[in-house]
């Protein structure tokens, strides 16, 4: 699936410098870049990578109309205005796209001066990649299995507390000169502590059993407000906190009646009510893409994915079952040529002397390191079905 998907799409007005006029249009914001058109002749006036930014503002031209400039590496600075909703709406949303590029490609960047990028390296990061969502849903099928253990030990101490009940209604029941009476009432009933039932969905990987944590735009029953904050996934409820780290609202996983999945980087909860407004919330992030596998394990009759976000599924869905073909054998061909490389009997001279001199596809580094996330990667698909 390719990164560069339209994000959200805004009508506003583009300033034409060199015209002197503001121009009626669209602005389109995708996870890697910006764009405008024109309504009239569908024309693409600007577009630029979000890397190229240097500064988002909010000023005012003429002194009385609100705006929202950008300015570029190269010093060409955008004029935009008549934003719809709002120009805090769509400030909210360019600067968080623009952060969190920004943060991976110093990642990125310093991992790049570090060492150069090799096939090897870029295994890894596949690897890598596929490794976190499996470790993802492995903890939350891990908890889904400590919740009906939790309930077999409550139907079993449902069931021994019923043999006991029926045991003393027999005595009750029973005529006064039958001989077995008085033993009933001595036999000690087996009951577990309360403690016990509940024990596995609390201690649960840690005090918090956090799964994915993200930063993220939110919006409460209207779009015309927005917030920066944090999304929280954990493995039995979901929590949405501002930026200053308040809680603003905790779903527990009964709560949640529908999620919407409208986009890649945007979702919708909804907790529904009789007689009262529904609490819904909307949240956009950068790091979507990676909450929403979890929620399909976590709500997978309850999450509901909409058109535009439909081939996020079915892409996702094919890759998962490429993944296995796709990373091994295309780290096991380069790590055999590359570690195993040995000439033929019918070789000349001169083709041994070449592979040994070629620089191998793979460093030893590299295979290494591949053959240990391959090992850890296995242990997690043996875990999850297991589970």
């Amino acid at each position: 699936m390719s990164r560069d998907i339209c994000v959200n799409t805004w009508p506003c007005s583009y300033y034409l410098e060199l015209e002197k006029r503001w121009v009626p249009g669209q602005l389109s914001l995708t996870s890697l870049s910006l764009k405008f058109m024109t309504d009239k002749t569908r024309e693409i006036l600007v577009s630029f990578p979000l890397s190229s930014i240097t500064e988002i503002k909010k000023e005012a031209s003429n002194f009385i109309f609100s705006s929202l400039t950008i300015l570029e590496k190269d010093h060409n600075k955008h004029w935009f205005s008549s934003l719809q909703p709002s120009r805090n709406v769509v400030f909210s949303i360019i600067e968080h796209f623009w952060r969190e590029l920004l943060l991976s490609q110093s990642g990125a960047a310093v991992e790049a001066s570090s060492s150069p990028m090799t096939k090897g390296k870029e295994l890894t990061g596949l690897m890598a990649c596929a490794q976190k969502r499996l470790e993802g849903t492995a903890k939350v099928l891990h908890h889904q299995g400590e919740q009906l253990d939790s309930i077999s030990r409550g139907l079993e101490k449902m069931e021994s507390d019923l043999d006991v009940a029926d045991r003393l209604l027999t005595e009750l029941e029973s005529p006064s000169w039958w001989p077995f009476s008085s033993k009933l009432w001595k036999m000690p009933s087996k009951t577990e502590p309360k403690g016990d039932v509940s024990m596995a969905s609390s201690t649960a990987f840690g005090k918090e059993g956090i799964v994915i944590k993200i930063p993220a735009i939110i919006s409460q029953r209207t779009e015309s407000h927005v917030k920066p904050g944090r999304f929280t996934v954990l493995v039995s409820r979901l929590e949405i906190h501002s930026s200053d780290s308040l809680l603003m609202h905790r779903f527990e996983r009964e709560d949640v009646d529908d999620i919407k999945v409208h986009t890649p980087y945007e979702i919708s909860i909804r907790q529904r009510f009789i007689g009262k407004p529904d609490i819904a919330y909307r949240l956009i992030s950068a790091k979507m893409p990676e909450v929403i596998p979890v929620l399909e394990v976590q709500f997978s009759k309850k999450i509901e994915f909409l058109e535009d976000a439909l081939m996020l599924r079915s892409t996702r869905a094919s890759s998962l079952a490429e993944t296995d073909y796709s990373v091994w054998h295309a780290a096991s061909g380069p790590v055999d040529r590359a570690v195993h490389c040995e000439p033929s009997s019918g070789s000349q001279e001169g083709r041994p002397f070449q592979l040994q001199t070629s620089e191998p596809l793979l460093s030893e580094a590299d295979t290494q390191e591949l053959r240990q996330r391959g090992s850890c990667w296995l242990k997690i698909k043996t875990r999850i079905w297991n589970t």
